[in-house]
């Protein structure tokens, strides 16, 4: 596999090797020891798996974190079946490159992931007619800990590849960064 370092801090993109023949395709998703070899040393806690359909916006979802709350929760996501942009938001005050985000396509072709480290908001939208998003979570959801930001956020300003997204009630209803930052934890 190769990792690559993205614009935020700890944020990876994932690229596995993807053996290809006649009958398909064989590809490892998750492996300790070569993930703790470039340093992604983590005990995942629980498996989430997610279908959408094109247009869908999930997000931006977070645990909340710090003193008194916990570590959030890091993330390895992946795409087995269609395509999605995948976000990631810096919430960590002291991180370089806190309130940045990155964006970065998915897909089951290329089968590549991201990492995204804990204290990082994420969300993605559906390109394809559906897909299925596959991704394990270091610390087990915890409903009293659940967090979002406005996909729309001013403040954010990303340019997300859908003009009117499909939104769950709650996403439709997240408070903006800054709304965040005055009401934490």
């Amino acid at each position: 596999m190769k990792l690559h370092a993205l614009p935020i801090t700890g944020l990876l993109l994932v690229e596995p090797v993807v053996h290809r023949d006649p009958r398909g395709f064989f590809v490892e998703t998750w492996h300790a020891e070569r993930f703790a070899a470039a340093g992604i040393e983590l005990a995942f806690a629980q498996d989430n798996h997610s279908r959408s359909v094109r247009d869908t916006l999930r997000g931006l979802h977070y645990q909340a974190f710090g003193p008194g709350l916990g570590p959030g929760q890091a993330k390895l996501v992946r795409v087995a079946r269609g395509a999605i942009w995948d976000v990631a938001v810096d919430l960590r005050p002291d991180s370089p490159t806190f309130s940045r985000w990155h964006a970065q396509r998915l897909d089951a072709e290329t089968h590549a992931q991201l990492f995204i480290p804990a204290g990082c908001a994420h969300g993605f939208c559906v390109l394809s007619a559906d897909a299925d998003v596959i991704y394990k979570v270091s610390t087990p959801y915890d409903p009293a800990l659940e967090r979002g930001l406005a996909w729309d956020d001013p403040e954010l300003a990303i340019p997300w590849p859908v003009a009117t997204p499909l939104l769950s009630a709650r996403d439709r209803a997240n408070p903006t960064l800054a709304e965040a930052r005055s009401t934490a934890p």
